[in-house]
């Protein structure tokens, strides 16, 4: 029964778009072992950094990078180690081999003798398809190419932003087939673009291009074919160079005020609540850096300053703010490496 599910997917896929690349299902892509050399597994998860940016992968490029148990858990431990590097404050998550995600891997869930599923998959902590359940600590920037469907765009609506290039489709394709709606998506989305859009969205399950998922706010950018990953790279890599902890409390008091806030005062009251004193120290110095930096030489008070807080967009001063950035974090970086060199002496001695 899910094999034959799986051939309808892939035949829907295949119809959807004239210039949709040719595939196989899982069990066809699988070597044989009687008849063929076992080749050694790839990774399904590619992690790396760019700089200070994280990178994670989905590398099933034969499956349209469907999400099996096994990706799904080192997708989860790939934004672990995210969350935990002190020195990266955004990710970009993006698909290898032309699509993004084409949402779980079926087949994985069926045997020659079991074809049923459990109910264990509900109640997991985690998604299906990844940390689809749980709030990201940091920012997420999300390159969205061909399809990004059914639990794949589900990972998307976890990202912040969403780069899409223009030939890229989105659509819940599982409604067709029976497949309920299980990671987060029923929740983000109607946050995102409205109740009743949800509702077209998510029950009929139909097909939608770059332009109209921009219109409804689902893509923060759309690009051309073949450029998502480098267009999220330069966007997290904006994001990258402002004060961290300025963007991370706005993230946090904007999530609240969605998700977490019974009313209007509430939502108030946790965007209060979220500003620390760190924060409030980090607005003082970046005044003060300001008005040191850009403050125009003059005694004569009707002399119009050079430049003001407007001008935060020019390019002279997104330069200068973008190397206190880079040399705030670079200091973080050494803190860090250094308290871990402490750490690694101090063991010497007892394992001597």
């Amino acid at each position: 029964m899910l094999r034959q599910i799986v051939k309808q997917i892939n035949k829907s896929l295949d119809v959807a778009l004239p210039f949709a690349r040719s595939i196989c299902t899982t069990r066809e892509l699988w070597v044989q072992e009687d008849t063929k050399e076992k080749i050694p597994e790839k990774p399904t998860i590619l992690l790396e950094k760019d700089n200070n940016i994280t990178l994670i992968g989905l590398n099933r490029p034969e499956q349209r990078n469907a999400i099996d148990a096994v990706a799904a858990a080192k997708l989860c431990e790939a934004f672990n180690a995210f969350e935990a590097d002190e020195t990266s404050p955004v990710a970009v998550l993006y698909g290898v081999g032309g699509s993004f995600c084409s949402g779980f891997d079926i087949l994985d869930l069926a045997t020659e003798d079991r074809e049923d599923i459990s109910m264990e998959m509900l109640m997991t902590q985690e998604g299906s398809v990844g940390p689809t359940r749980r709030f990201i600590s940091k920012p997420v920037v999300c390159g969205i190419s061909g399809y990004c469907v059914a639990g794949g765009m589900e990972l998307a609506l976890m990202c912040d932003l969403r780069v899409m290039e223009e030939t890229a489709i989105l659509g819940f394709f599982n409604r067709r087939f029976g497949v309920p709606v299980i990671d987060g998506g029923t929740v983000r989305l109607p946050a995102m673009i409205g109740f009743s859009r949800a509702l077209d969205l998510i029950l009929t399950g139909r097909q939608v291009n770059a332009d109209e998922a921009y219109k409804m706010g689902i893509a923060n950018r759309i690009v051309p074919t073949g450029t998502s990953l480098g267009k999220a790279m330069e966007l997290a890599t904006t994001l990258s160079r402002f004060p961290q902890g300025a963007l991370r409390h706005d993230r946090n008091s904007l999530y609240s005020a969605v998700f977490g806030a019974i009313n209007f005062n509430q939502a108030v009251q946790n965007e209060i609540m979220y500003t620390s004193k760190d924060i409030i120290d980090q607005m003082q110095e970046g005044i003060k850096w300001f008005n040191r930096t850009f403050k125009s030489d003059t005694t004569y008070s009707w002399m119009k300053r050079e430049m003001s807080m407007a001008d935060w967009d020019d390019e002279r001063v997104a330069a200068e703010a973008s190397k206190l950035e880079q040399s705030k974090q670079a200091e973080k970086a050494r803190q860090i490496e250094a308290e871990k060199t402490k750490k690694e002496e101090q063991k010497k001695p007892k394992e001597e």
